[in-house]
């Protein structure tokens, strides 16, 4: 397929079709085919968390890990207290190996879904 035929196809139909279509890319392990969908919804509706959040999925799970780190970054700029976007940020920056960085995500996680550890 070259390009503009790729293109056509990741960003054919509505939004509600493209969304299920990105769905489908993911749950079939097709990150990047996913992503390739979800770049162009994101842009279309970008205060949308659920698009966002599924973009940095499939870039964590595509290994394109800085471009993850972007949109989960954006989502907790706009909800500071999104846990799954921080337990995401977390475990990104752990396979940077930015551990230290990952750490303090990883406590925020823990603490907005309610984990506290007995003492």
């Amino acid at each position: 397929m070259n390009t503009t035929q790729d293109t056509t196809y990741y960003a054919h139909g509505t939004p509600a079709e493209r969304w299920e279509r990105a769905q489908l890319f993911f749950d079939a392990k097709d990150y990047a085919a996913a992503a390739r969908v979800l770049v162009g919804l994101v842009e279309e509706v970008p205060e949308q968390t659920g698009p966002r959040l599924l973009l940095a999925r499939s870039y964590y799970h595509s290994a394109q890990l800085h471009r993850a780190e972007g949109e989960l970054r954006t989502i907790i700029e706009r909800d500071p207290v999104e846990h799954y976007a921080r337990l995401m940020l977390g475990r990104t920056l752990q396979r940077q190996n930015r551990h230290e960085e990952a750490e303090s995500h990883l406590r925020i996680a823990s603490a907005l879904a309610g984990d506290f550890e007995e003492r």
